[in-house]
């Protein structure tokens, strides 16, 4: 039996991910702060661990730990936060590496289709170049602090650009369903943005086929092949809902709200997963619709 070491395993995308990698056979040991909350949450068979002092050799790492980007505002405070608890997990986990007696197989290392930055409707993949502003920066320093893994101990490497994950136990669409459901949802600014979204058992699955396939290596996008735009999504959910979308939340708004994270809705990505597809994953869920109905029990929904 192999094991996986997972950080921010204890989170939304850790928590549907562990159970699927216990039933594919692999050991799992989960990295966190506070091990005896996430004891309480983590399936019976996952071991969670403190420091890596207490980890064992493992065959594979996956490294999803990193401050909420939309948690707090982002004061310079939250900024130098956000960066360097991405940047600290994954030193750490590179030193972890390098003390190893035989280094991993595979490292799977988070990060965000925030890394293009603000595209407008310009399709963008894993070969597009990176954005000029603070989450693009943001992913791309914590891609190079991964890459390490690759270039001094000859570890595969896989740098996840996760999109906006649905699922219906958290994540963005847990936060939106409260206003749609009382025919207060509506679109973001003009709502022309594209939405990079990924059904949760696509996130998921896709993980696992980085996992177990050795030719896989570099950049991913784990987003849906069909991004929509914000306008698209509201209708589309209000409609699985049934309930209208007739409201609408003006920039202006988000903004003075928000402040600087305002952008993270307000501009988006049409980011499309060509290394994925290319590499040979076939997606459960490509249509939002399907995706919206399968999470919310409204495949009725004419």
């Amino acid at each position: 039996m192999h094991t996986v070491l997972i950080t921010g395993g204890t989170g939304f995308i850790g928590s549907h991910l562990i159970p699927r990698l216990l039933a594919d056979g692999w050991h799992v040991e989960v990295l966190t702060r506070d091990t005896a909350r996430a004891r309480r949450g983590l399936p019976e068979a996952a071991v969670a661990l403190a420091s890596l002092d207490q980890a064992s050799e493992p065959g594979a790492i996956i490294n999803l730990a990193g401050e909420n980007l939309s948690g707090k505002r982002w004061s310079a405070a939250q900024k130098r936060e956000l960066m360097e608890s991405r940047q600290r997990t994954t030193r750490d986990l590179i030193a972890f590496i390098g003390r190893c007696s035989r280094p991993p197989d595979v490292l799977i290392s988070g990060s965000a289709v925030g890394f293009y930055g603000a595209c407008g409707s310009r399709p963008v993949d894993e070969r597009s170049s990176m954005g000029d502003e603070f989450q693009a920066r943001l992913c791309a320093d914590w891609e190079s602090e991964a890459l390490p893994a690759r270039d001094v101990h000859g570890v595969r490497v896989c740098l996840i650009r996760t999109g906006i994950v649905l699922g219906n136990d958290g994540g963005a669409l847990a936060q939106m369903l409260t206003p749609f459901k009382f025919g207060l949802g509506g679109a973001f600014g003009d709502g022309s943005q594209y939405m990079p979204w990924i059904h949760i058992r696509d996130e998921v699955g896709a993980i696992r086929f980085l996992l177990r396939n050795e030719a896989c290596h570099g950049a991913y996008n784990l987003t849906a092949p069909q991004p929509v735009t914000n306008k698209r999504f509201a209708t589309t959910l209000a409609r699985v809902l049934r309930r209208p979308a007739v409201m609408r939340v003006p920039a202006s708004v988000l903004q003075l709200l928000l402040g600087e994270m305002a952008r993270l809705v307000l501009t988006g990505q049409r980011a499309v997963p060509n290394a994925l597809q290319q590499a040979g994953y076939e997606f459960a869920f490509d249509d939002p619709e399907a995706a919206l109905r399968d999470l919310l029990g409204s495949s009725d929904v004419r």
